[in-house]
């Protein structure tokens, strides 16, 4: 697509908005951002805008902020691939808006997750770190490993059986076409409702601070069919493909120089 770049230099200087991926692009899989990323968002905020877009729970993505940005004022959050929205406002988060899953479509989710694991034959890890299928209210999320696996664990199994989970998501596709389905992650697989995901979060963005697409930047690793980052593109905004958290510092040190 037109709108994706992949070279650090190409990176326009002009935008207002900056718009990120969470796991994989400002952090590792759930981890806290460290202090050298927590500068360079400062660095951000002071130039515009900065928005967060990820899979996570509320209480996940703000547990992994960095307690070295002193004003998060120009700052957004969107967990759930944008199923939820908050503003940091008078010295707290502020709920824009928050979907969610009925019980009927939660219950359908998880017995497709079932199904799949039957008609694919796939296997379980011996070794779990939490559930496996996480409620997230308007997401339900599937971890191979659990929802507290380490990240080196999260990369092995990447590594040995990410086709597993390719062959999960083609036959979760299959059995709930009424829902968005996407690889998420290093294990992971988020289900929403259709229309819930960054292209719907991006559009909320630019609606939420009456900006237009020109205006707007987005940074994700999975900017690849399937990838849950992928409607980015689709969202008309201009998009950097980052392949790890090091390359995002960069990008960063290229938009503040």
């Amino acid at each position: 697509m037109e709108n994706l770049i992949q070279i650090i230099q190409e990176i326009p200087k002009d935008k207002s908005v900056f718009v990120f991926d969470l796991d994989g692009t400002l952090v590792e899989s759930k981890a806290k951002m460290d202090e050298e990323m927590g500068l360079l968002l400062a660095g951000l905020l002071a130039k515009g805008k900065v928005a967060i877009i990820g899979g996570a729970s509320f209480e996940q993505m703000s547990s992994q902020l960095p307690e070295n940005v002193p004003d998060l004022s120009n700052l957004l959050l969107l967990p759930l691939d944008g199923g939820s929205f908050y503003l940091y406002k008078d010295g707290e988060w502020k709920k824009v808006y928050s979907q969610s899953l009925t019980d009927d479509e939660k219950k359908k989710i998880f017995d497709s997750f079932k199904r799949s694991f039957r008609d694919i034959g796939y296997i379980q890890p011996a070794n779990l770190y939490g559930e496996i299928i996480e409620d997230r209210i308007g997401q339900m999320t599937f971890s191979a490993l659990g929802q507290h696996a380490p990240v080196e664990e999260k990369k092995k199994w990447n590594e040995e059986n990410n086709g597993e989970r390719l062959k999960l998501v083609t036959k979760l596709k299959e059995l709930l076409p009424e829902m968005e389905v996407k690889v998420a992650g290093l294990t992971s697989i988020d289900v929403t409702q259709k229309g819930i995901d960054k292209k719907f979060g991006i559009e909320q963005i630019i609606k939420n601070l009456g900006v237009t697409a020109e205006e707007v930047i987005f940074f994700g690793d999975a900017l690849v069919p399937d990838g849950n980052d992928y409607p980015a593109l689709e969202s008309g905004v201009l998009c950097y493909k980052v392949g790890s958290v090091e390359e995002t510092k960069n990008a960063i040190k290229h938009l503040l120089n």
